[in-house]
């Protein structure tokens, strides 16, 4: 477990921080014998090289952390402290390199992350790593990194449940949670009156035995500018009729991924009094196969009033999504984004590091994309080439749900989605991954909260 200390200033094990251009400089400026020391061990700051500095007795007297080919310890990413709040043996640490105010905000957030692990779900639980302490780098803003941390702790432990641990109703009852906390208002769409105003969520969630939910949450705050987050909550995907292999099913239980994300999203905004007015649309069913199941084939009304054939049961996302867009569009949010494990082309394109962003204007994904570099949460800006609109089309509805093409599967699907923003000015599209495929540090094989950090902060930047 990591945590802050308080510290008289100068107490802790302290931890250098050297690049490849100036490893020779922070060797020259340790103590002559744990120079040696590190000399003797051939340390030349490779990226994520750490040299533990013993004393005389043998104890830990200092930590140098090689940041590869960095330009200065500035540069350093979140992941680089997050190593150390792994790897480190139990004591009280300091860092006793100078760091810029985001670059000592970027490390306390990291040493926090190092400490994510999913136990809850062994009989036994694992023994506790014996606890180490960070005193803070001066100019850390430990408010920001704290809440970041317990927002995407919250993201990771809800993707991380199985779906037998959380379906529609457990994600509603998450929101409903974070909106008692914050002194919000959250309403749960089901039955007669979800059929009726939001007919794809319906539809989806038809055949499952745990019903489908629209879950609706506000922070009123009026004269603010008004941000609305839609996340996509499938709590598991089986495919539907057209069934996915078995393999295919395995990370299934990740497919609300969008929705735990949007969730850790609204709690940081909420936490730091972002001062804008939050709404937080979440369509959360099941993807179930059964007697009530929506085939292929069928046309289905949407709440937009367009009509949808459906090309492909395993392409339920962009439905539900659909109906809770064309929702949030009707309000004319400042600004309005959906995140949602979408397709499995966008993984293809960019791997599981990197969400696609699909915007209104070209500039609002670039900004993003700049600060998700800055703030170690990476995105990669595509484009909603309308040159593909036309694979939508279907000759007995006004739309299909999926194009004939196997080409540009992830824009096709961002082009479904426009369809049903028509009046917002501002629109961000997040298709995202949500898990980690292989452990690293302060990542362990698991659930994933993206985009969470790098939408805040364009939040904070345009609105305050």
């Amino acid at each position: 477990m990591q945590t802050f200390v308080a510290a008289p200033e100068g107490a802790g094990v302290p931890v250098w921080l050297a690049t490849d251009s100036d490893c020779a400089a922070v060797l020259q400026s340790l103590p002559s014998a744990q120079a040696v020391w590190a000399r003797a061990q051939g340390f030349a700051a490779e990226r994520h090289r750490l040299q533990l500095l013993p004393d005389d007795t043998g104890a830990v007297a200092g930590v140098v952390l090689g940041l590869g080919p960095a330009a200065s310890a500035d540069e350093l990413s979140l992941w680089d402290a997050a190593l150390l709040a792994e790897r480190l043996p139990a004591g009280t640490y300091r860092v006793a390199t100078a760091l810029s105010a985001q670059a000592a905000t970027q490390f306390v957030l990291g040493w926090l992350l190092g400490g994510y692990r999913v136990t809850r779900y062994r009989a036994a639980a694992a023994k506790p790593a014996a606890a180490s302490g960070l005193v803070a780098p001066i100019g850390a803003d430990l408010s920001y990194a704290e809440a970041a941390a317990q927002a995407m702790a919250w993201a990771r432990d809800l993707i991380n449940a199985p779906a037998n641990r959380l379906g529609p109703e457990e994600l509603a009852e998450a929101a409903l949670e974070l909106a008692r906390r914050h002194s919000g208002e959250c309403v749960v769409h089901s039955g007669e009156m979800l059929a009726r105003e939001y007919p794809l969520i319906a539809m989806v969630g038809a055949a499952s035995a745990r019903a489908p939910r629209l879950i609706d949450c506000r922070w009123r705050r009026p004269g603010m500018p008004r941000v609305t987050l839609v996340g996509k909550g499938v709590c598991f995907d089986s495919g539907g009729l057209d069934l996915k292999p078995a393999a295919a099913m395995l990370l299934m239980k990740k497919d609300m991924g969008g929705a735990a994300c949007a969730l850790a999203l609204a709690r940081l905004l909420l936490e730091l009094n972002a001062p804008i007015e939050l709404r937080l649309l979440i369509p959360a069913v099941d993807n179930s196969v059964g007697s009530r199941a929506f085939r292929p084939g069928d046309v289905c009304q949407s709440r937009k009033g367009l009509t949808v054939e459906i090309g492909n049961t395993d392409a339920e996302g962009r439905l539900v999504l659909a109906d809770a867009l064309c929702d949030a569009d009707s309000e004319r949010p400042s600004l309005l984004i959906d995140l949602a494990t979408l397709t499995g082309a966008a993984r293809t394109a960019l791997g599981p590091d990197l969400p696609a962003v699909f915007a209104s204007e070209d500039a609002l994904a670039q900004e993003l994309a700049e600060i998700g570099r800055a703030h170690a949460d990476p995105l990669w800006p595509m484009p909603l080439w309308l040159g593909y609109d036309d694979e939508l089309g279907s000759r007995i509805a006004d739309l299909n749900n999926v194009s004939a093409s196997p080409f540009a599967g992830a824009i096709i699907a961002a082009l479904f989605l426009r369809r049903f923003v028509t009046a917002t000015p501002l629109w961000l599209h997040l298709d995202l991954y949500a898990w980690n495929p292989k452990d690293r540090p302060g990542r362990p094989q698991g659930a994933e909260a993206q985009c969470v950090r790098a939408l805040y902060q364009l939040i904070r930047r345009r609105y305050g």
